[in-house]
């Protein structure tokens, strides 16, 4: 009875201490809800770290049969010498090669015992040549390239792979950083929870002293300030849906081919980064020197406002401009150069900057607002056209990247009042000659913006007094240093020489794991003269007039313009281009725009003979060439590998047309990633074909197209033009009736 009365009173005197001991701080109910919140959002952070990697680890096991596949494949063709290179020349391989072995792979399969069942060898040597063909093995599969394509789609394991990655791609291009957020979250909570144990016990933190204490009480407040930092993006729902996400039951075959389809990029970026096929180091970086480099690669890329996952090399070009500040990125085409400026304007959003701006050809203007809103968080302004003004006091109020072209941006003012995060300056090479009215706006713009971005395609090395005066604007100093002669020296001396404002990769250098095929959606907009030719069109209901609209007035041609631009490029890179067109008459402007150097056009009436010449003749031209075609004509029966860049001039109604036409230079025998470009024009006849194909093609996409008919036979699946041509002019029919309604605005 006693002890049981000293106990309540130990007990009772205990808790008046304990609370003297947290009243100092704070309630010790508060402490326990802080570190119970601590330890839920730990749990979820550690939670979608675990799902992820399970995730990871699935692909790496599709991998492995694959990888190992194609290992055997190489040791096939590897003869049996080489095992004495391996083992610098103390193999004896005689006996190997008088028993029939010719190969590395059938040393490897004999085994070390078969391998002493062969008259003349004993069990070191045995042992010594098995281990020689193990080296060779392991080495041939760590080295090994895979690509997926549409071929492997009747292999099972490359389907099973296919499936594995579809996990990881479908999770969306924010995994990579809600990933990387539960590291940090991870690696921050655990120590300091550890730290805050005492807090969890009022008799344990009765009993704790000095500086363990404090230590306990300065952990709960870095905690709180964690959670805080938390609770403002709402990790733990984010988590959450991320480790949902990540254990979804595999989908079926059909349904993930189907996918790689639409987002093959997507799925080659997360194999190549998984399968540790990144380019080499030196490629991807551009051959930087190395303390350049270095310093480049430890410079933070905040991603909070990405929607895209980077591949190293883009990652590293969006690094290169923030570090540098005022650079060229003169990344070959298809490349992604607009996706490293973007990030680079993301990352200095996360930051707090707030205004941006994009300079570039009218052409491509479209094209950069559409990027911007898909490839990131962030609000594009299109400053252009009649409510421009309108639009450039919006962005001076609420910021923003404003997108406007070249050629109006010396009728902007430049506000000394608002910060300019980065100016982006795109297809830089059009501000060459700093006398024009359009490269003055720049240089105006440049010298009162700390950060300026240019891009472009065309390659310096072999045009430095163009690249030196595109310098002047960025690093005048450097400008001055730069003469002829590091020109002369090579592409890659050249790149030394001026690294500090040039940053270039070649397609060969960092997509050499990346499928064959590049596709590029060229959103233009209507001139005036085009606007009102496809007005007339569509209120007369005439189809074909609508679908070849763009290019009724050739100087005012957005599609034209465009084309012109991506022929120029492609033959700065030595490129050759097949052009096609549904309608002969566009093939027709198409050519008077481009000059008789243009073979062609190729078209249906032409004998076989003729069009086959048309084709040798194509292939045979040293360096860029063009082709004009029909696709009707070039779609089918003709071999175009000779061709790197497709474009096709307009959306054509039967899927199958176009994916025949770009077959011709996507196909075996070539040598170069092909890159198709399609011309559209947004909110016209080219949007409404593109909207009804994707919805009506659905069971096209995942089960005709795989079909032994849809292969001998396409016509019997495609969508039937007279319909799709009946519902898109009705459409538009309706929508230009109500912009020019009375009391709205054109």
């Amino acid at each position: 009875m006693l002890v049981a009365v000293g106990s309540r009173r130990a007990s009772a005197w205990g808790k008046w201490a304990l609370s003297g001991v947290l009243n100092q701080g704070r309630p010790a109910a508060d402490a326990k809800a802080v570190l119970q919140e601590a330890e839920e959002l730990l749990e979820a952070a550690r939670k979608v770290q675990t799902d992820h990697e399970q995730a990871r680890e699935e692909v790496r096991r599709t991998l492995h049969p694959l990888r190992e596949g194609q290992a055997r494949r190489e040791l096939e063709n590897i003869p049996v010498a080489r095992l004495k290179d391996v083992t610098g020349g103390r193999l004896r391989i005689g006996p190997l090669e008088q028993a029939g072995y010719r190969t590395v792979l059938q040393v490897l399969d004999a085994g070390p015992y078969g391998l002493q069942l062969i008259p003349g060898v004993g069990a070191q040597t045995a042992n010594q040549a098995y281990a020689a063909a193990a080296h060779l093995a392991r080495t041939a599969e760590e080295s090994t390239t895979l690509r997926i394509d549409l071929d492997g789609r009747r292999d099972p394991q490359v389907t099973a792979l296919v499936v594995a990655l579809h996990r990881l791609v479908a999770a969306g291009p924010r995994l990579s950083w809600t990933v990387e957020r539960a590291a940090e979250i991870t690696a921050g909570l655990a120590p300091l929870l550890a730290a805050a144990r005492p807090l969890r016990s009022r008799l344990r933190m009765f009993f704790t002293r000095g500086a363990r204490r404090q230590r306990a009480r300065d952990a709960l407040q870095q905690i709180e300030h964690l959670l805080a930092a938390a609770r403002s993006w709402d990790a733990r729902t984010v988590f959450g849906q991320a480790s949902v996400d990540l254990l979804r039951p595999p989908v079926h075959p059909i349904e993930a081919w189907t996918d790689f389809e639409h987002n093959a990029a997507a799925y080659h970026g997360l194999l190549i980064e998984i399968a540790g096929m990144e380019p080499g180091r030196a490629t991807s970086e551009g051959y930087l020197p190395g303390e350049l480099a270095e310093r480049v690669n430890a410079h933070p890329l905040d991603t909070t406002h990405c929607r895209v996952t980077l591949r190293g090399y883009q990652a590293f070009g969006a690094r290169f401009a923030l570090t540098q500040r005022r650079v060229i990125l003169g990344d070959e085409m298809g490349l992604g150069k607009t996706v490293q400026a973007i990030a680079a304007l993301a990352h200095l959003s996360a930051q707090g900057e707030t205004h941006f701006l994009v300079a570039c050809p009218a052409s491509v203007l479209i094209n950069w607002v559409r990027e911007i809103e898909k490839h990131s968080a962030l609000r594009p302004v299109r400053v252009h056209g009649p409510e421009r003004a309108a639009a450039w006091a919006a962005w001076v109020d609420r910021g923003g990247v404003a997108v406007t072209t070249i050629d109006g941006l010396h009728s902007l003012p430049v506000p000394e009042d608002v910060p300019l995060g980065m100016l982006v300056v795109d297809e830089a090479h059009y501000v060459k000659n700093p006398q024009t009215r359009r490269s003055k706006a720049v240089a105006q713009w440049t010298q009162r913006t700390e950060r300026v971005l240019f891009l472009t395609g065309t390659p310096m090395e072999n045009r430095v007094a163009e690249f030196r005066n595109l310098v002047a604007y960025l690093q005048p100093d450097l400008a001055r240093r730069i003469d002829e002669s590091d020109g002369a020296a090579g592409p890659r001396a050249f790149r030394k020489a001026v690294a500090p404002a040039y940053l270039r990769r070649n397609q060969e250098d960092v997509l050499s794991e990346l499928p064959d095929l590049v596709e590029v959606a060229e959103w233009e907009t209507f001139s005036r003269q085009d606007e009102a030719a496809y007005r007339e069109a569509v209120m007369s209901g005439n189809f074909m007039a609508m679908r070849r609209a763009a290019f009724r007035h050739p100087e005012g041609s957005a599609k034209l313009q465009r084309l012109c631009e991506l022929v120029k490029e492609a033959e700065e890179n030595g490129h050759k281009v097949v052009v096609f067109s549904f309608f002969r008459d566009v093939l027709a402007t198409v050519q008077r725009a481009l000059g008789p150097a243009a073979l062609g056009p190729l078209t249906g009436s032409l004998s076989a003979a003729r069009r086959q010449q048309l084709v040798d003749e194509f292939t045979a031209h040293p360096g860029h060439a063009v082709l004009l075609s029909q696709i009707q004509a070039g779609g089918v029966g003709l071999n175009l590998q000779a061709a790197s860049v497709v474009i096709i001039c307009e959306p054509q109604l039967k899927p199958t047309l176009e994916a025949q036409a770009v077959a011709r230079a996507h196909r075996m025998g070539q040598v170069r990633k092909v890159q198709v470009h399609r011309l559209l024009v947004a909110d016209s006849v080219d949007q409404r074909i593109m909207e009804l194909l994707r919805h009506k093609s659905a069971l096209f996409d995942e089960y005709a197209r795989r079909s032994d008919l849809a292969e001998s036979a396409p016509e019997a699946i495609d969508v039937s033009e007279t319909e799709l041509a009946r519902q898109i002019i009705e459409a538009e029919q309706r929508r230009l009736a109500q912009e020019t309604a009375p009391g709205q605005a054109r």
